[in-house]
């Protein structure tokens, strides 16, 4: 079992002036393999950084605590040993790579995650079928990787290697954010197939509820002013969309 650790997470972004803004003020989370947690909170709450802190983005400093997976201190990993180790992140607003195809960027990735590169005729079938089930036309294979795509083809490009990377742990940060009814589902079957066959553990980072609705949580946490202060089952869920967060907003200002 594969299980991702955070303990008394602080985090802080610098501005240009060098003024220590903090915005992680002691998380704790246990993520393991097969279980689905749904991060939810108002906006500026901190759920993306948290995201990015597990990931390693430059732009935001580990003041304190630990993120450990499987014993492992992340904190110490690089972003790529990071997703070597099994962590993977689906972005918010997943970047434009201009002049890279998605086909060699798909393949480059799989290569440094599994260790080397997979067998030509059996990559371009996997990928097909993955294409094929998130309803990608193949003609996108040659384009460049998010240029000029909606924000549903990015988030289903995002989704697309998920299922091919194989993470032990997924972070999905806010990707029901810009999708439409469709792609919403398209989107969320992937994430439930990537979870059936791997075994994966989900962390899922979200303002609404409509997405819980296609992937199904064992766990919710309220994440407010940087840190989770409520955390149950679905219900929790059911309490966030008829009554919003004003509970706990009052609650984490107290």
């Amino acid at each position: 079992m594969t299980t991702l650790e955070i303990k008394d997470l602080h985090a802080s972004v610098f501005t240009a002036e060098n003024d220590e803004v903090p915005i992680l003020k002691g998380v704790n989370l246990t993520v393991n393999s097969g279980e689905t947690h749904a991060v939810m909170g108002p906006n500026g709450s901190g759920k993306s950084t948290l995201s990015y802190a597990i990931a390693g983005h430059p732009k935001y400093t580990v003041t304190s605590g630990s993120i450990t997976l499987d014993g492992q201190d992340v904190l110490e990993m690089s972003i790529d040993e990071r997703a070597r180790a099994g962590l993977f992140l689906a972005m918010q607003y997943p970047v434009e790579v201009p002049g890279v195809s998605m086909s060699n960027f798909l393949r480059t990735a799989a290569t440094a995650v599994r260790g080397e590169a997979p067998k030509l005729r059996h990559w371009v079938k996997e990928v097909k079928g993955a294409m094929a089930d998130l309803e990608i036309d193949a003609a996108f294979g040659e384009r460049s990787v998010n240029e000029g795509f909606s924000g549903g083809e990015k988030k289903r490009h995002e989704i697309l290697q998920l299922g091919l990377l194989k993470p032990k742990i997924a972070i999905l940060d806010e990707t029901d954010s810009g999708l439409d009814v469709d792609a919403l589902r398209v989107v969320s079957e992937g994430v439930n197939r990537y979870k059936e066959a791997e075994n994966g553990g989900v962390l899922l980072i979200t303002h609404y509820t409509r997405i819980l609705r296609y992937i199904q949580p064992q766990f919710v946490h309220v994440f407010v002013g940087g840190r989770i202060i409520e955390s149950g089952g679905p219900e929790l869920a059911d309490e966030l969309e008829t009554n919003g967060y004003v509970r706990f907003t009052h609650t984490a200002t107290a």
